[in-house]
């Protein structure tokens, strides 16, 4: 062989083995089941090009831990709750059902409505409040002809996934097709584009579909407000039973039914998990949207439609990624971001949904110029951190256990800087 042959294949062989080093990992693999709907060729990319490419992204750095084993969610996302930077997926722009995970973006935009305020505000129900209740919606136990305030719905929406108690309350708001039109609005607003609103309450509907971008999009946004992290964090609650003249009214014990906060039904409660919402019908299988805390870093989780036959294995799919996550912060390289709500880009110009394609390392002023700045005081000077939260108690398999609720969530406008 050649001199100039041997330099041409040894140089060609350098940049193929630097190709495949540097290229994500990705979920192709033997194991998967022919049978298993495939992902879209072309999905959304926003929040970064990577996000958009089937199979699973990760750019793993020095001393990064590989991603656990025996994930089969058809899509996942696991990110940085306070920054934004998604530190690993898998397809996480799959439009797919949502079942109840879609009650985060209800509350979110319906919970500080003028509508339904105070919380202390009462509302006798009406028959037709609860006449269009989907075949085997799962149900509070809210009853016609009694009265509930806004907070025992709430409480009934977060802790039971209760459809009879999201329809009241779209019911006080101005009704459900006036609900659909301002979730859907709102979804658009934070930059939610995969998901379609069909019904408020995540029961199966034709075309109703979100991804698991979207659904972190939606917890991030609702943990911003205090009412909705209250809700969400909450593990148990008594709620308005029957009313009999002249006594006092009855009430009966409700249970959250995130069982990484609960550890109801065998699933190991999850350490510092507050929030936020799980969801199961037959064309969603289980999703889970889950928000937890460990040093001073709080990540996202969700997961969408796991294949395991494991019980639980939503749970357990999510907390093994949540474990991931903490291991591997600042060991791994975001494949993307949770970009912020439309109005405020607009407002500084900085236009990242836009920008979709290209990767927030790469743009001027970056995540961590825009934290430094923050830090300074040179932020855009529409918000700065919210404030800290008191701890919460919740009973968890039978014992007082501490959720942290510290939430150094700052206002989205935190990562934008000025221009």
């Amino acid at each position: 062989m050649s001199a100039l042959k041997k330099t041409v294949l040894s140089v060609t062989s350098a940049v193929l083995l630097s190709a495949f080093l540097a290229a994500p990992a990705s979920a192709a693999s033997g194991d998967e089941d022919d049978n298993e709907p495939k992902p879209p060729a072309v999905m959304s990319k926003i929040g970064g090009a990577q996000l958009g490419m089937s199979g699973t992204q990760v750019n793993l750095g020095a001393g990064a831990p590989v991603l656990p084993k025996g994930l089969t969610g058809r899509s996942w996302m696991v990110s940085d709750a306070e920054s934004g930077e998604v530190l690993a997926a898998h397809n996480p722009h799959w439009r797919l059902p949502p079942a109840s995970t879609l009650k985060m973006l209800f509350a979110d935009t319906l919970i500080e409505s003028p509508a339904l305020q105070p919380k202390t505000l009462a509302y006798t129900v009406k028959d037709e409040d609860l006449a269009d209740l989907g075949e085997g919606s799962s149900l509070v136990g809210v009853k016609e002809d009694l009265s509930y305030t806004v907070h025992d719905l709430w409480l009934g929406v977060f802790l039971r996934s209760g459809n009879d108690a999201v329809h009241v309350l779209a019911s006080m708001y101005g009704g459900v097709p006036k609900t659909v039109a301002d979730m859907q609005a709102h979804a658009v607003e934070l930059q939610a584009l995969d998901t379609t609103v069909v019904s408020p309450d995540g029961y199966d509907a034709p075309r109703q579909v979100s991804s698991a971008y979207d659904l972190s999009l939606f917890a991030r946004s609702g943990l911003q407000k205090a009412d909705f992290r209250e809700y969400c964090a909450t593990a148990t609650a008594q709620f308005p039973g029957k009313q009999e003249k002249g006594k006092k009214r009855e009430t009966f014990g409700i249970q959250n039914t995130n069982r990484l906060l609960t550890g109801a039904d065998g699933v190991t409660p999850y350490k510092g998990i507050a929030g936020v919402k799980n969801g199961y019908t037959t064309h969603a299988g289980n999703t889970f949207t889950g928000v937890a805390e460990r040093n001073g870093r709080v990540l996202l989780v969700t997961v969408m439609n796991p294949s395991s036959d494991e019980t639980h294995a939503v749970y357990k799919e999510a907390a093994k990624l949540l474990d991931w996550g903490f291991a591997a912060s600042g060991k791994v390289t975001p494949v993307g971001e949770l970009v912020a709500p439309k109005s405020l880009e607009d407002a500084t110009g900085t236009g990242k949904g836009a920008e979709a394609g290209k990767p927030a390392a790469d743009r001027a002023n970056g995540p961590q110029t825009a934290k430094k700045a923050a830090a300074s005081g040179g932020s855009s000077g529409m918000g700065v951190a919210f404030g800290i939260t008191g701890g919460v108690l919740v009973l968890l398999a039978g014992a007082a256990f501490l959720v942290n609720r510290r939430w150094p969530l700052p206002d989205l406008v935190r990562r934008i800087p000025r221009r």
